[in-house]
C-alpha cells in the first residue's frame, strides 16, 4: 500500500513566531536563536510513491514552508496538487500571491475554500488577479463533503464559529487508509460548535487542536482583550478532554507568541505534556 504522510509545516498562530513588533520573552529568543522560530499553522498530505502533495492553507511562511516540503520529499519545482484554505485570517491565505504573476506564476491550481471564500477570492483585490489570470482554479467546498484527494485520503470540511468577517471557517477531517485526523486551528469557543468536542475527538485517532492562549493571563503580557480575539484556552481543552488522552493524540498547533507554552523554560510545557497532551512541532510526521 502506498504511503501517506501528513506533515506539520507550522505551528504559530497567524504573525508566527517572532510575532512583529513584539520583543517579549519568547519573541525575543526567537530573535535570537532562530531554532525557537514558529512558521504559521499548516499542513501538508504527502503521498510520496505518486510525487505529490496538498496543502492545508496557504500561509503568509509558504516560501520557506514549500521549499523545506520540496527539499526533504525530491519534490524540487513540483507545487500543490491542491490548496485548502480553512479562512480568511492572516496566517491562512496570504500565501496564494505567491502563485501569482509577480512569483511562482502558477497554472490553475485547484483552491478548495468555501462560497464566501470563493467570492472574495473571485472580487476583491489582489486575490481576484489570481484568478483571472488563471493562477488559481477556486472550487467551491461545502460543510460535511467528502474531498476524494487520492484513493487512500479524503478531506472532510467542517463548519466551525470563527469570527466570519470575511469568510467561513472550517475545521478539516483527514481520513487515510490508517488514520483519522482533526484539524482545527481556529475556533471561538468549543460552546459555540455544533458539534461536543468530546465526542468528536473520541471518533479521532490523532487531534490538532486551537492552542492560541495557554490560560487568560497569556493576554495580560500583550494588552489584548480575549473578546476582540476569542480561542478556547488550553486549560479549559485539557479539562474537558483529560480522560480522552490514553485513546487519542491530542496535539495543540495554532500556538500565540504570547503562549507559555513554547517559552524555552518549558515549565508549562511539562505540565501539559504530564496531563498526557502534546505541542505540535514543525516537521512532525504523522502515518495515515
Amino acid at each position: 500500500m502506498s504511503e501517506v504522510i501528513l506533515r506539520i509545516l507550522g505551528t504559530a498562530q497567524d504573525a508566527g513566531l517572532p510575532h512583529p513588533n513584539c520583543f517579549c520573552k519568547n519573541c525575543t529568543e526567537a530573535i535570537n536563536y532562530p531554532q525557537f522560530r514558529r512558521l504559521a499553522a499548516s499542513l501538508a498530505v504527502i503521498l510520496p510513491d505518486e510525487k505529490m502533495w496538498h496543502l492545508i492553507d496557504a500561509t503568509p511562511d509558504l516560501k520557506e514552508q514549500m521549499a523545506r516540503l520540496q527539499m526533504q520529499y525530491d519534490l524540487k519545482g513540483k507545487l500543490m496538487e491542491s490548496i485548502f484554505l480553512t479562512h480568511a485570517h492572516l496566517g491562512h491565505y496570504p500565501g496564494l500571491l505567491f502563485l501569482g504573476r509577480e512569483a511562482i506564476g502558477a497554472s490553475g491550481i485547484p483552491v478548495m475554500a468555501g462560497r464566501k471564500m470563493k467570492q472574495l477570492l473571485e472580487e476583491q483585490a489582489p486575490w481576484s488577479q489570481l484568478t483571472k489570470l488563471g493562477n488559481i482554479n477556486i472550487q467551491e467546498i461545502r460543510d460535511g463533503q467528502d474531498i476524494r484527494i487520492s484513493p487512500l485520503v479524503t478531506v472532510t470540511p467542517v463548519d466551525v464559529p470563527h469570527r466570519n468577517e470575511f469568510s467561513e471557517t472550517f475545521a478539516f477531517w483527514i481520513k487515510g487508509p490508517n488514520k483519522k485526523v482533526l484539524y482545527v486551528p481556529d475556533i471561538d469557543r468549543w460552546h459555540e460548535w455544533n458539534y461536543d468536542i468530546h465526542r468528536v475527538c473520541e471518533e479521532a485517532d490523532i487531534c490538532l487542536l486551537d492552542g492560541t492562549f495557554h490560560s487568560a493571563k497569556d493576554l495580560e503580557h500583550i494588552g489584548r482583550d480575549i473578546r476582540e480575539i476569542p480561542h478556547p484556552l488550553m486549560t479549559e481543552t485539557m479539562e474537558r478532554l483529560q480522560d480522552l488522552t490514553k485513546q487519542t493524540e491530542i496535539y495543540f498547533t495554532h500556538l500565540n507568541h504570547s503562549n507559555p507554552a513554547i517559552d524555552n523554560d518549558q515549565i508549562i510545557r511539562q505540565e501539559i505534556e504530564a496531563k498526557g497532551f502534546k505541542i505540535a512541532e514543525e516537521e512532525m510526521e504523522i502515518r495515515l
